[in-house]
C-alpha cells in the first residue's frame, strides 16, 4: 500500500463525533471521546487516523459494534444499518475540542 493510499484510507476512517449523554459521561470522567467510525475499521487504524487527525496522543482504543435497531417504514418492516464506534482515551494533557476556537 503506497503512502498516499494509507494516509486518503486514515482520513476516512472517523466518520464523525458520537455525541450522547453516555458519551458526555464518558469524556468527564475518563477523558475519552466516542467516534463513529468504518465498521471495517481496526483499533490500530483508529488510533492513527485520531492521532493525525487532531493531533493528539492516544492512549487506548475500545471499539463496540452497535446492532441497528429493528423499525418500520410506514407498512414495510425493515432494520437499521449497523454501525461502529470507538471510545478514543487521550493522554494526560491531550483534548480534542469541537466546538472550534475556545
Amino acid at each position: 500500500m503506497s503512502a498516499a493510499h494509507a494516509k486518503e484510507r486514515l482520513m476516512s476512517v472517523v466518520i464523525g463525533p458520537h455525541l450522547s449523554e453516555k458519551a458526555t459521561v464518558a469524556g468527564d470522567r475518563d477523558k475519552q471521546v466516542v467516534f463513529r467510525v468504518r465498521r471495517d475499521a481496526t483499533k490500530a487504524e483508529i488510533r492513527r487516523a485520531v492521532e493525525m487527525l487532531f493531533e493528539v496522543k492516544v492512549e487506548g482504543v475500545q471499539v463496540v459494534n452497535v446492532m441497528g435497531k429493528v423499525k418500520r417504514f410506514g407498512r414495510t418492516p425493515g432494520r437499521r444499518q449497523d454501525w461502529k464506534k470507538a471510545y478514543v482515551s487521550l493522554a494526560e494533557g491531550s483534548d480534542i475540542n469541537f466546538m472550534g476556537n475556545e
